[in-house]
């Protein structure tokens, strides 16, 4: 009897071990729902009540009294939202076009021939994407104004009958198509990279030229990617507001999400229609996220076989330094002439340049835009605030992040495939979206978040999260489950595991995302534009008010010094994150 005991009651510990694993899991999986309810669709949620009621929400509160689409109507028959729909159209389809030309041209070049100093033209076509919006904005509207702007003044200094002017469709093209050329890049460069030469080779034995293969075989078996990474500059430049608030006020170019934002600033505000065109807007957002990720997820062309290979080098000949020089040139236009003007305008008394000769001259500089800016509080509030939401943002969105991605990527708990989705979501709705829904979700209530820096760092949290999470599965996945296996089997619990296995193994992934969140929270300006008050007031907004107010000195100068921040930042980062994984190297080893 007593043998026979022993087995049962072992069972029964077992099964109530099993029993109370099941209860924690439930339960972790509850509050990660929670969470993400509180983050993502409580404030969507509301948005969609504000669209569908008459009411004023800020002053009056929520209603159901009266749920109708008319909004949505009144919307839909607007000119003004017309107008602004097809200038969103243009300027992104436009801009896409280039940002897939450059790209794609980038990829190639990086990856396909002998072009030289090709790591150092990889880097230069990455450059942009660590640039805010709103500073790219501001340095081409003193490079491109058809009055002051300083290519206009080189032209006229060399004899040239030339003429640009960045306030107009086209200039607002150019500067989103050469600023998100970036995300082309890095699907296009991945697949070229991993594709096999033998196809290309076929055809050039068949007697086709070294271009007629790129563009017969190359081009076409990449295609995948090329739609991708296409749809995802299209999607990114349509939740963009800094770049047309400032390139298409001086002509009244409403685009969106400028007119969302001109909805709000209206007398009285009409925050009802703006949250119908917020809807409007999110929804077509969501339609070209579905579209794009169906692309990278369906069918796609089999470019990599299960032998090695060695991505084939076209040999340019002379023509290797024509490449190089492309690289060059988009450097100098996307990083250098940017910079320039913004010192010139940081540090210039005036803007106002006679001639050429006028512009080198000295006398005319100073720093008397850096001392007007750092004599105002608000400068040194506004970085201060700036800083502070970022480690919020970083630490807490980081930490929820790692929850997240640990529970989908190393767990088969029931629900985790409700978390990822709830968790992607954020991806679909712009910046601006998500500031009109967080004033409305938390506004109205006494005591609430609003007018704090806590609901700028949910903000952010939420609005980032797809991008953290993404950044942090790499790390997941390079870790084998056998070092968790290994440690349960010695009786150590799951979350001794993370602390003391997967936590420090990833450690430089999460350093990586953690960085990656706190420069985003920096630079966002369009979740910050209806959350902000005057003592919550962070760089990215102080910057525009400086732009609003007309002063182009102040405005250049404060762009300095949030590029030099950001930069000093990035470079910390990058050092920590080395060290990092030097120590999880040698953890391993």
């Amino acid at each position: 009897m007593t043998e026979l005991a022993t087995p049962l009651q072992g069972a029964r510990q077992e099964t109530r071990a099993g029993r109370h694993r099941g209860v924690l899991a439930a339960a972790w999986v509850l509050s990660l729902l929670a969470i993400l309810t509180f983050l993502v669709v409580y404030p969507l949620l509301t948005l969609l009540l504000g669209a569908l009621t008459d009411t004023n929400p800020v002053v009056e509160g929520f209603s159901l009294a009266h749920l109708s689409i008319t909004n949505f109507l009144t919307v839909l028959s607007n000119p003004n939202v017309g107008e602004a729909l097809f200038n969103t159209l243009v300027a992104c389809g436009g801009g896409t076009l280039i940002a897939v030309a450059i790209g794609l041209t980038f990829s190639w070049i990086v990856v396909r021939t002998n072009t030289p100093f090709k790591r150092f033209i990889a880097a230069a076509s990455i450059l942009p994407l660590f640039a805010p919006p709103l500073v790219a904005g501001v340095a081409w509207t003193i490079l491109g104004s058809p009055k002051t702007g300083l290519i206009n003044i080189m032209f006229k200094w060399l004899h040239l009958d030339l003429h640009v002017d960045f306030y107009s469709l086209p200039g607002l093209v150019f500067v989103f198509g050469i600023y998100y050329a970036p995300y082309v890049y890095m699907f296009t460069a991945s697949a070229l990279r991993n594709m096999e030469p033998n196809l290309e080779e076929a055809a050039e034995i068949s007697g086709a030229s070294a271009f007629a293969t790129l563009f017969s075989v190359t081009f076409p078996l990449i295609m995948p990617a090329i739609i991708s990474g296409m749809l995802l500059s299209f999607i990114v430049m349509l939740g963009i507001y800094g770049i047309p608030a400032v390139l298409g006020a001086p002509t009244n170019i409403n685009v969106l999400t400028t007119y969302i934002f001109k909805l709000t600033n209206w007398s009285p505000p009409l925050y009802n229609t703006a949250a119908a065109v917020a809807i409007i807007l999110m929804v077509v957002t969501g339609a070209l996220v579905f579209l794009q990720q169906r692309v990278v997820s369906g069918r796609s062309y089999v470019t990599v076989a299960g032998k090695a290979y060695r991505p084939r080098n076209l040999d340019l000949g002379p023509w290797r330094w024509l490449t190089f020089g492309f690289g060059i040139t988009y450097l100098i236009v996307v990083a250098v002439l940017p910079t320039l003007a913004l010192i010139v305008a940081a540090f210039r008394k005036f803007m106002f340049i006679r001639d050429a000769a006028s512009l080198f001259d000295m006398k005319q500089y100073s720093l008397m835009h850096f001392h007007s800016i750092f004599d105002n509080p608000l400068t040194l509030n506004s970085i201060y605030n700036a800083v502070e939401v970022g480690v919020i943002t970083a630490l807490a969105g980081g930490a929820l992040a790692f929850a997240i991605g640990y529970t989908i990527h190393r767990t088969h708990v029931p629900g985790r495939r409700s978390i990822d989705l709830l968790s992607t979501l954020p991806v679909a709705i712009p910046g601006l979206v998500i500031g009109v829904a967080y004033l409305w979700a938390w506004i109205g209530i006494p005591g609430g978040l609003y007018g704090t820096l806590w609901i700028l760092a949910l903000a952010f949290i939420a609005r980032f999260m797809p991008d953290t999470v993404k950044a942090l599965s790499t790390s997941f996945l390079q870790i084998h489950r056998e070092l968790e296996e290994a440690a349960w089997v010695c009786g150590t619990g799951m979350l001794r595991t993370i602390r003391t296995i997967v936590l420090p193994l990833a450690s430089p992934g999460v350093i990586a995302a953690m960085t990656l969140l706190f420069v985003l929270a920096i630079r966002e300006l369009g979740s910050s534009l209806f959350l902000y008050t005057s003592n919550t007031m962070v760089m990215s907004v102080l910057l525009l008010d400086y732009y609003e107010g007309g002063n182009l000195g102040k405005t250049a100068a404060f762009s300095l010094v949030q590029t030099v921040l950001l930069g000093v930042l990035i470079g910390g980062a990058n050092w920590l994150s080395r060290g990092a994984a030097q120590g999880s190297v040698a953890r391993t080893g």
